[in-house]
């Protein structure tokens, strides 16, 4: 067991002692909106002490040197230097270990809280540029809660065991190197393993994950140094975090949007404690089937779409949506035959992907089987998808992957300028490791997935690849079987 595992479950069985009769679902947001205050606190912390911003004695205290310097009219100096660099600035009042300190001499007050977080969101509003980045991230955080307690008494109590639990676990591995990301990380998926359906809402496992990731880092281009990523369904933002795992060599950049606010939320808080910059990211809390990502404006003045080097989704699968006729002029769905049904959005999600990627990128998606053989409208776009040479690859996963569904799905590559005229069929579906609540991946398993498609070649009884001619046969219908 690693030590950002042996870290996690450490705090989720302190968490799960602590919770009492709240959800784990519900108990998720305080745990995790303290964990990253206590990130933001000690980043800002490591940014005074690296740009020489105070003058430390020997042997103080970083917080103690803060509390002595930013007071008075000096303060606001302070914040908004620190809100300039940091997107965000934590008053002295308000730093994480001014508060552990309240709580441990038990001068900690109700209302404290409160006002450390209306505090924080007021010095978002000190730098422009990071404002969308920050503003509104710990809504989710409800202080009154009576499921914290009946009495504000009783949820400062509550709200102080939480702090102390944040507090108690040293975030470093036995290298000293920050592991908070990994645990923060780790803590989502237990959180996703106890939220039953509700959790196909923010969590691809990681194995999943990491096939997407690895599929569409093996055609980026070498020579691109600000390679771009977009989920347009990004849930907790794990997906994006797991294409940066595969090119570590590049500096990414994020571009994600997400319907539901408090998964949201936990995008931007797990981006973050994971390092990325606001000025690397860009999240928004939209609809994307109504709201599109916002055009361009090229050198000329000219409108045209943002296009990125990767696309991933794992997005709702066969959701409801709005396939009103104006959506006919939707320069995502109109040159594709017609529009996906009213009750099957998986073709609309899958052509917004593809109208935001570049012409020399890689789309990656996972969907239900269904979108491979259902016949009428869906027929149609897939029919125009393969004319149009555009799908490079069909995946067989196992069933029972994923925490929201126990249907088996298929993962989708595709390319807007591919040279080669077939498409790689794999049947992946037999290659899997039973667990108690969900089947897992296996690293061999994975790896024999990236190989094959790599290498597109036939492999029997596993993978096929079929001309277009073949398809066409077959009237378009890509059931895997066939």
């Amino acid at each position: 067991m690693s030590k950002a595992q042996d870290i996690t479950s450490k705090i989720w069985e302190m968490a799960n002692r602590l919770r009492s009769n709240m959800d784990a679902s519900e108990y998720r947001n305080y745990i995790l909106g303290f964990m990253f205050y206590r990130y933001l606190s000690e980043h800002q912390e490591t940014k005074m002490v690296d740009n020489e911003l105070l003058s430390i004695e020997d042997g103080q205290a970083v917080n103690d040197a803060y509390t002595q310097e930013a007071s008075g009219d000096d303060l606001n100096d302070y914040l908004e230097e620190l809100a300039d660099s940091l997107g965000y600035a934590i008053a002295p009042r308000f730093t994480w270990q001014t508060i552990v300190d309240k709580v441990h001499n038990n001068e900690i007050a109700p209302s404290d809280f409160q006002d450390m977080l209306d505090d924080f969101n007021k010095s978002v509003d000190l730098n422009r540029h990071s404002k969308q980045d920050f503003h509104g991230v710990f809504a989710d955080m409800n202080l009154g809660n009576s499921r914290l307690g009946q009495t504000t008494a009783a949820r400062a109590k509550a709200l102080t065991e939480i702090v102390d639990l944040v507090d108690s676990v040293d975030y470093k591995d036995d290298n000293g190197r920050d592991i908070l990301g990994d645990i923060y990380e780790y803590l989502i998926a237990q959180f996703a393993g106890n939220s039953g359906k509700k959790a196909g809402e923010f969590y691809t496992p990681h194995q999943v994950s990491e096939i997407l990731a690895k599929l569409v880092t093996i055609g980026l281009d070498p020579e691109e140094t600000k390679p771009s990523v977009y989920d347009f369904a990004c849930g907790s933002g794990s997906l994006l975090l797991t294409v940066q795992e595969q090119i570590k060599n590049h500096r990414l950049f994020y571009f994600g949007q997400e319907l539901n606010t408090t998964t949201y939320n936990l995008a931007r808080m797990n981006l973050m404690m994971h390092n990325v910059s606001y000025m690397n990211m860009d999240l928004r809390n939209a609809d994307t089937l109504e709201m599109d990502w916002p055009d361009g404006v090229d050198a000329q003045g000219v409108d045209h779409p943002r296009n990125f080097d990767m696309v991933v989704a794992n997005p709702p699968y066969s959701a409801h949506w709005d396939n009103n006729d104006n959506k006919m002029k939707d320069a995502r769905f109109k040159d594709y035959g017609g529009l996906a049904p009213k009750t099957k959005a998986d073709y609309a999600f899958l052509l917004n992907g593809l109208y935001h990627l570049s012409n020399k990128g890689t789309m990656a998606i996972v969907l239900p089987h269904g979108v491979l053989f259902r016949g009428a409208k869906e027929e149609k776009i897939r029919k125009s998808l393969l004319e149009k040479n555009q799908i490079d690859a069909v995946i067989g996963l196992p069933a029972g992957l994923f925490y929201s569904t126990g249907i088996p799905t298929v993962l989708m590559v595709l390319k807007k300028n591919k040279t080669n005229k077939d498409v790689l069929f794999i049947d992946a579906s037999s290659d899997f490791e039973k667990g108690k609540n969900q089947n897992l991946l296996r690293g061999q398993d994975i790896d024999k997935m990236i190989d094959t498609y790599k290498e597109r070649k036939d492999v029997d009884k596993y993978a096929h690849v079929a001309s277009i001619d073949e398809i066409k046969e077959n009237d378009f219908n890509l059931n895997i079987p066939r």
